[in-house]
C-alpha cells in the first residue's frame, strides 16, 4: 500500500510562507510598512531561499556559482542531470522590487552570500538585510 504525505520541506515552506504573509500584512495594518518589508526580506534571505539554496546543494553537490546566480534555481544552468528543480516559483526580488544579490564563495560565508541593498538601495551599510 502506498502512503502519500507531506514531506518536512513542503511542511517548512508552508510555515514559512504563513510567516511571510503575516509579516506583511500586520504592520501596514498598523502603520508599520517599512518595518515589515524588513521583516519579509529577513524571511525570504534566511528561510525561503536559503531553503531553496539548500536543496538545489542537496541534488548537485554544490551551490550555484555567482554566475549562475539565484537563476539557477529556476532553470538547469547547464548539464545538471541531478538538478530537480525549479527550486523557487519565480525569481526572488525583495520587497522593494529589486533582485536579491548572490554570491559564491561569499565574503562572509564560506558557502555563499544572499542579501538585499534594503530600503535605501546603496550596498554595504545598516540597512542591508543579509545571510549573515
Amino acid at each position: 500500500m502506498k502512503r502519500s504525505a507531506f514531506t518536512l520541506i513542503e511542511i517548512m515552506l508552508v510555515v514559512i510562507i504563513i510567516g511571510i504573509l503575516a509579516a506583511m500584512a500586520l504592520p501596514r495594518l498598523t502603520g508599520q510598512s517599512e518595518e515589515a518589508r524588513i521583516a519579509t526580506a529577513k524571511a525570504e534571505v534566511n528561510s525561503t531561499i536559503s531553503l531553496a539554496l539548500d536543496v538545489f546543494e542537496l541534488h548537485n553537490g554544490r551551490f550555484p556559482t555567482t554566475e549562475e546566480g539565484l537563476t539557477a534555481l529556476r532553470n538547469n544552468p547547464g548539464n545538471l542531470a541531478s538538478w530537480k528543480g525549479p527550486y523557487l516559483k519565480k525569481d526572488p526580488v525583495d520587497p522593494w522590487g529589486r533582485p536579491y544579490i548572490y554570491r559564491a564563495p561569499g565574503e562572509h560565508n564560506n558557502d555563499y552570500d544572499l542579501y538585499s541593498k534594503g530600503p535605501d538601495d546603496i550596498e554595504g551599510n545598516t540597512d542591508d538585510v543579509g545571510n549573515w
